[in-house]
């Protein structure tokens, strides 16, 4: 399971422990063999973040691992080189991640006032990566391309977009808080973020959301050059199991085909 959990702060600043906790009850439910959470929080150290957050005990009383990849060995690192992109010696990734059996991306609704104007489940590559090309990324002008390509690296199974509460500006840490009320599931990591985006729309967010069509924010733009899920609204199924996620599901198809 890869949450997010850049700060302590609470949700939607990072993953909120009863939706982690969900998560892996579900999993074990499914009779998972064995579970581990991996993290590198930051500008924080990702042990204090932790500590702050309870996990250590979280995962004491509901039996699954933890690893925090800023302590790792260069050992477990492995190194990624995708052709064509705007990394220029490649980037590093977690053994652990590249090689998972089935990996969750738990991620949250929110905007991001940094450079990279949202930040969902493709912004969530950026905390498997050693903190010190963190910098560089967030430096350059081609930030939000650099996130996507992080993506080619691995591929998660699961991806569960925690939109109860979402920042509709500023983010990551601190913003304009909106009850989203709506969790969002899915296997393809651009049509999540996709429909996390018609959900910031919805609610009313900045201009950099607003005054964007979806499938032209540079995030999604590359990581549809790249191949790493759909390529347009079209391509997305959204299914509900009652009548209100139903209906709800319609508005967000139709901001998704306006773009």
């Amino acid at each position: 399971i890869k949450p997010n959990f850049n700060t302590a702060d609470p949700s939607p600043a990072g993953t909120h422990n009863d939706i982690l906790a969900q998560i892996v009850a579900e999993l074990q439910e499914r009779d998972a063999r064995e579970i581990t959470l991996g993290e590198s929080s930051g500008p924080p150290q990702t042990q204090g973040v932790m500590e702050q957050k309870g996990i250590f005990d979280m995962a004491s009383g509901m039996g699954f691992g933890v690893v925090n990849f800023d302590e790792m060995p260069e050992s477990d690192w492995v190194h990624v080189m995708p052709a064509g992109t705007h990394w220029p010696e490649g980037f590093h990734l977690p053994r652990q991640v590249v090689g998972a059996e089935y990996l969750v991306s738990a991620c949250c609704l929110k905007t991001h006032g940094s450079g990279g104007v949202f930040t969902m489940s493709m912004k969530l590559a950026v905390g498997l990566t050693p903190k010190p090309i963190r910098r560089g990324m967030h430096r350059s002008p081609d930030m939000r391309l650099m996130i996507a390509e992080l993506n080619q690296g691995y591929k998660p199974q699961l991806i569960i977009l925690d939109g109860v509460d979402a920042f509709t500006d500023g983010g990551p840490t601190r913003g304009e808080l909106k009850q989203g009320n709506v969790v969002i599931a899915g296997t393809d990591r651009v049509a999540v973020d996709a429909v996390g985006l018609a959900v910031l729309k919805e609610l009313g967010s900045n201009e950099a959301i607003m005054g964007r069509r979806i499938f032209e924010q540079e995030q999604m733009a590359r990581a549809v050059e790249v191949g790493l899920g759909v390529s347009g609204p079209d391509q997305i199924e959204l299914v509900s199991d009652d009548d209100e996620g139903r209906a709800y599901a319609a508005t967000l198809r139709g901001i998704l085909a306006q773009g």
